[in-house]
Parts: C-alpha cells; structure tokens; sequence
C-alpha cells in the first residue's frame, strides 16, 4: 500500500467542512483519482490539516499526484505546505 501524506496549513474549520462536503457529495475522486482510501485530520487549535490519501500501487499513486498537483490552489482547504509520498510499513488494528 502507498500513502501521499499532504500537509495544509492556514487552513479554517469553514474550509474543512466545505472541502469534505464537496468530496462526500461528488460521490468520489477526481477523475483520474484510483484512490483506495481517504483520511482527513483537522487541528483547529493549529488551523492545519492532514490528508491522507492511500493508493494499492505506486504507479496509481503517481498519476493521482498529477491530478492532485493541477489542483488550483482555491481547491484546497488551505495552503499546501508539504507532500510526502511513502510505503504503508505498519498497519496495526487492535481485534
């Protein structure tokens, strides 16, 4: 499994709501998005956001990031501050 880890910041509670909003009404990713899963984290006290974004191949990661990337930057929750693109190494759910 890929993770693309993106990091937001300046980003308000307004935006975050209006963001999952538009994602759960869309009825999925963008297209050319073969996302497997999607997480978003909101710190309201630090007005930032972690989205997690979980691809079964690195190749559909990679051509979701050229998707991503041509995002205006009004599409976003807030400014975008960092993208890490990594390897799922541990997976631990309590049964």
């Amino acid at each position: 499994m890929y993770v693309r880890v993106v990091r937001f910041t300046d980003v308000s509670s307004d935006q975050v709501d209006a963001t999952v909003s538009q994602i759960n009404e869309s009825g999925g990713p963008p297209a050319g998005v073969s996302i497997s899963r999607l997480q978003v984290f909101y710190d309201t006290d630090q007005r930032t956001a972690v989205v997690m974004q979980y691809f079964d191949t690195a190749d559909a990661m990679a051509k979701s990031a050229q998707v991503f990337d041509a995002m205006d930057a009004s599409d976003t929750p807030g400014t975008r501050a960092s993208v890490d693109v990594c390897v799922l190494k541990l997976d631990i759910s309590p049964s």
